[in-house]
């Protein structure tokens, strides 16, 4: 497993960055390929904040805890994310198709940006790449990711480009291209 640190406000001592890897190298055992495990730590009004998001096979998991203590932090978000990794394990396994977290993502294509007309301030660009996924699978990593959409490529429907989202009344919306 690959860990990239992050600290927030507060200096992270080697011991407790080879406590965490410690602590989250355990769930490496889950993922047939190697994972990206990205850890971010810091302190707010005295609480201990450790946010942990591990990236396997275009799969998310993240949890974030806070409590008066950085190792007991740790020790929840990883007990955390072993719930997550469990829960939807068996679901999709259930669910959708064979082999859904054993699939490599394809790589994502790039959209030229065209600034002719209006100026906007783009503050942050990500790139990703959207693999191809059932509705189910899309709704399930969007919750795993606590976003409020998520764009995807629907394998039900010729791999069309697709996003899902929460609707404020509950429930969920799916926009597709035509």
């Amino acid at each position: 497993m690959r860990f990239t640190f992050t600290e927030k406000k507060v200096p992270i001592s080697d011991k407790l960055k080879e406590y965490s890897e410690r602590k989250i190298g355990k769930l490496d055992k889950f993922f047939k390929s190697e994972a990206d495990a990205y850890l971010s730590f810091s302190l707010e009004r005295g609480r201990h904040i450790a946010e942990v998001t591990l990236k396997s096979n275009g799969m998310f998991y993240r949890a974030t805890e806070s409590t008066g203590d950085m190792y007991a932090s740790i020790d929840s978000a990883a007990a955390a994310i072993e719930r997550q990794i469990r829960k939807n394990k068996t679901r999709l396994a259930k669910k959708l198709r064979e082999g859904v977290l054993d699939k490599e993502p394809e790589v994502a294509p790039e959209f030229p940006i065209d600034d002719t007309e209006e100026s906007f301030d783009l503050i942050r660009t990500k790139k990703f790449a959207i693999k191809p996924m059932a509705v189910e699978e899309a709704i399930l990593q969007m919750n795993l990711l606590g976003h409020e959409f998520f764009a995807f490529k629907n394998s039900e429907d010729e791999n069309a480009f697709a996003v899902v989202y929460k609707r404020k009344n509950g429930g969920y919306g799916l926009i597709v291209d035509n």
